[in-house]
């Protein structure tokens, strides 16, 4: 048997990465009817180039709590843990490229330095055509401690926008939050 051995390209990652990981695997709403903390909505809205949604992606957040701590054994801060607060969810983007997370607006955590980072809510992103996950951060429009966090301060002056999310006009509680994978407004994505 004559075989080719030239190798090819890997395969992108097609539709399909999200079963199993979705569905009845989803975690949605972080809060319970115990935790503490402003309640929010984020809204995250995947988009591609061309500012069309993609409507099979998934979305996971991470978040400390309305405390400023990470429910993670390595978060060794003199903070109250909440037991009514995961700070950890999953979702499937919808036809519109959306998902909604039901949690709360998370308390300024410490930096590796020691100095408070802005309210943030970390997001991993996972599509067809992405081979690593992707790493942002969506901060809260209008919120003076953005103008001191150490990670924001990377960012280009310019950029910083794609890591802001957007308070509702028509509902205060309700967080909206554009990803763009690639093009003219490419949300600025991590290395870590």
């Amino acid at each position: 048997m004559d075989r080719d051995l030239t190798p090819t390209p890997s395969q992108t990652v097609g539709p399909f990465f999200h079963l199993g990981c979705t569905g009845p695997a989803s975690v949605g709403s972080l809060v319970t009817t115990a935790t503490k903390g402003e309640r929010i909505t984020l809204v995250c809205r995947v988009l591609d180039g061309a500012s069309q949604p993609v409507p099979d992606a998934m979305i996971e957040i991470w978040q400390a709590n309305a405390e400023g701590r990470y429910a993670h054994p390595e978060d060794t801060q003199q903070k109250l843990l909440d037991p009514g607060f995961s700070g950890y969810g999953r979702l499937a983007t919808d036809e519109q490229g959306s998902c909604a997370f039901e949690t709360i607006k998370p308390g300024r955590a410490s930096g590796n330095d020691g100095t408070l980072q802005a309210s943030h809510i970390n997001i991993s992103i996972f599509a067809r055509g992405v081979l690593k996950r992707l790493a942002t951060r969506a901060y809260f429009a209008g919120d003076p401690a953005n103008a001191e966090d150490p990670v924001l301060a990377l960012v280009p002056q310019d950029r910083r926008s794609t890591l802001l999310a957007r308070c509702d006009a028509t509902d205060k509680c309700r967080w909206l939050f554009d990803i763009h994978l690639c093009g003219e407004s490419e949300s600025v994505f991590f290395d870590v």
